[in-house]
């Protein structure tokens, strides 16, 4: 376990890579869900096989969540997005980034890639979506309901919730009703900046959706692939908004085949861009030598 302090927050971090010595391929960063969610869910998943594979791979707890830290107020966001921007400058990961976000994972990590383009290779997002009006209002409808139901009537909540979904979910229920009842994140998130139309359509890297077939953000696959100009979505039958948890091999399968498609792509633009560059210096050479030929 390694604690890293961002200046604002200190952040639960675990980072894995290739077991051989290998150096890495690149650099995956995972970012988790809301209130029941935390790092646990990838390191547990598709974290193992994506190191396995040579990725360098970075999972790391939200603010308030897991084993980060837990303040009071801060949890719009762009202070998430400012809490990944300072966890990467912390861990001196300087180039672009694979970004992974699942639920609300996936809006922060789209926020990053809106915010700096340069430095996201590509974007998975996992029962996901950016950041929009239409978001805004959901997730406050989703708050105000853990808020009113759960943080301020918790004994009858967590009996109903461990009579009906066990020991474990009730354990993580408590913790999401802490969560809400001692911080402002559900009135910080629904009142947070959303992105503009531009903003989205800026992010040129390639974007994958992953969902569930019966999960009601299934239906945002058509709208992603008309608004983004380089994504695919995929839709995985039978299953809801846990389809990381469900469908681990499915969903890191999508995840590698974006990654390594990503980097051929990128090696491929690098080659033509040094062949362009060694042209150009050959003829720029060429053209000098002409001249002193003449004179």
């Amino acid at each position: 376990m390694a604690m890293v302090d961002t200046g604002a927050v200190r952040l639960h971090v675990q980072r894995i890579g290739p077991r051989d010595g290998r150096p890495a391929t690149a650099t995956l960063v995972l970012v988790h869900g809301l209130l029941t969610d935390s790092l646990a869910s990838y390191y547990f998943t598709v974290a193992p096989a994506f190191a396995a594979a040579g990725l360098d791979v970075v999972m790391y707890d939200l603010r308030g969540h897991g084993r980060s830290e837990r303040p009071a107020d801060g949890y719009t966001l762009d202070d998430g997005v400012d809490d990944l921007e300072a966890l990467l400058d912390r861990l001196a990961v300087t180039g672009p980034v694979h970004l992974v976000g699942n639920s609300y994972g996936g809006t922060v990590a789209f926020g990053y890639a809106a915010r700096h383009p340069e430095r996201a290779a590509s974007v998975t997002l996992i029962e996901s979506e950016p950041a929009t009006p239409a978001w805004a209002v959901k997730l406050g409808g989703i708050l105000d309901r853990v808020v009113t139901q759960l943080a301020h009537n918790e004994t009858d909540a967590i009996a109903w919730i461990t009579a009906h979904r066990g020991h474990n979910t009730a354990r993580l229920a408590r913790g999401a009703a802490r969560l809400a009842r001692d911080t402002t994140l559900g009135r910080d998130i629904p009142a947070s900046r959303v992105l503009t139309e531009e903003q989205i359509t800026a992010v040129r890297c390639p974007v994958l959706g992953v969902y569930g077939g019966d999960s009601d953000l299934a239906e945002l696959a058509p709208w992603l692939e008309a608004l983004l100009p380089d994504c695919r979505t995929v839709v995985l039958s039978g299953h809801e908004h846990s389809v990381l948890v469900e469908a681990a091999p499915a969903v890191g399968g999508q995840v590698l085949a974006l990654v390594r498609e990503a980097e051929r792509a990128g090696a491929e633009q690098a080659g033509t861009e040094q062949a362009g560059t060694e042209q150009a210096g050959t003829e720029q050479a060429g053209t000098e030598q002409a001249g002193a030929e003449v004179r």
